[in-house]
């Protein structure tokens, strides 16, 4: 929300701009929840005169919202008020995992691995399919420029008139975001157990972020409608090639930088679709699940479209996964060791 000034404070495991190897501990306050104190009261009765700004649904919820967490959580807890299940299945627990992703992220960064995200799509409005992602700081100023995070003007505005008309007529909308990793060495992830395998992993983790329904790794389902001489990357070899390559490239990279649940050096580039949000100002038809008998969805606080925000969130969780992954080969206990290893791999021929 705008009233939310995203300030994250360090209470544990860094001193002097640097981690000690103790646990980091990040609060990050919500200025929205006084709003909510008394409702969320974990101790005392609900008050007499509890004086409530929102509608009286805001203290108890009975009305599952279609696409939403209510129902399904409802019942597996046992819950007869469902604010005991929204108010944790809220997408707001993203919060915390950029907050960590922005520390993961600068342990890659230092070894000079890149990300960026970009919106490809909003509802019916779509990037066009030759867009070019081969300028990596262009993507991050374009991006970054946009208010909906999309690369190109155009598609900016027509993405911008959708999104009005859904608010409009009080309704959401959905969309697909574009992640795109460059310099991440040949080798990461595993292929002899499913658990190592990076590309699983990494999936995993985006589908994990509230509101996602699908993910593509390079071209992905496109790949099913091809022949194999048509989708496998060819293999060249220059000497000159990036270190991080071992003198291996490739001229195209429909794999997505992911072969065998390994990074084989090229970009990793995913794309995330993202469903409409659940709660709509124009509620769909539930049940009320005390009385068994017809009703509409609850109203929450909401947005029209969160597409924007979550190529932010899938950066994050991506660079979680990611330095994981790069701390299984080259880690140790300390940044001057793990750079030790890595250069070692970067200076070991093969």
């Amino acid at each position: 929300m705008k009233i939310e000034q995203d300030q994250v404070r360090v209470v544990s495991g860094v001193r002097f701009g640097s981690t000690m190897g103790g646990p980091v501990t990040l609060i990050i306050v919500n200025r929205d929840w006084e709003n909510w104190s008394e409702i969320m009261e974990p101790f005392k009765p609900v008050p007499e005169n509890l004086k409530l700004k929102e509608k009286p649904s805001a203290f108890r919820t009975t009305c599952p919202r279609p696409g939403h967490a209510d129902l399904p959580g409802g019942v597996k807890w046992n819950h007869h008020d469902l604010r005991n299940v929204l108010e944790r299945a809220s997408a707001r627990e993203t919060a915390a995992r950029v907050a960590l992703g922005a520390i993961a992220r600068q342990l890659l960064e230092h070894f000079d691995v890149r990300f960026a995200s970009h919106v490809v799509r909003i509802g019916q409005t779509a990037l066009a399919a030759d867009y070019d992602i081969s300028d990596l700081e262009r993507i991050v100023q374009l991006s970054e420029a946009s208010v909906i995070h999309c690369i190109d003007s155009v598609t900016e505005r027509a993405m911008i008139t959708e999104i009005k008309a859904a608010k409009k007529s009080g309704d959401s909308l959905g969309g697909v975001v574009e992640l795109i990793v460059r310099g991440l060495p040949i080798g990461l992830g595993g292929f002899s157990q499913w658990d190592q395998r990076l590309d699983g992993r990494l999936a995993a983790s985006l589908m994990s972020i509230p509101s996602v329904k699908g993910i593509e790794i390079g071209i992905g389902f496109k790949a099913a409608e091809r022949r194999g001489s048509q989708v496998h990357d060819k293999i060249y070899y220059d000497p000159d090639t990036h270190p991080t390559r071992k003198g291996f490239f490739r001229k195209s990279n429909n794999a997505g930088g992911l072969e065998g649940g390994l990074t084989n050096g090229e970009d990793i580039v995913v794309r995330v679709a993202g469903k409409p949000l659940s709660t709509l100002i124009q509620p769909l038809p539930s049940v009320d699940i005390e009385t068994r008998k017809p009703a509409t969805a609850t109203v929450e606080r909401t947005d029209v479209c969160i597409i924007p925000a979550l190529a932010v969130v899938c950066e994050a969780v991506a660079a979680l996964v990611l330095a994981d992954a790069f701390l299984d080969k080259f880690g140790s206990d300390n940044l001057a060791e793990t750079e030790r290893n890595y250069q070692a791999f970067l200076a070991t021929p093969y």
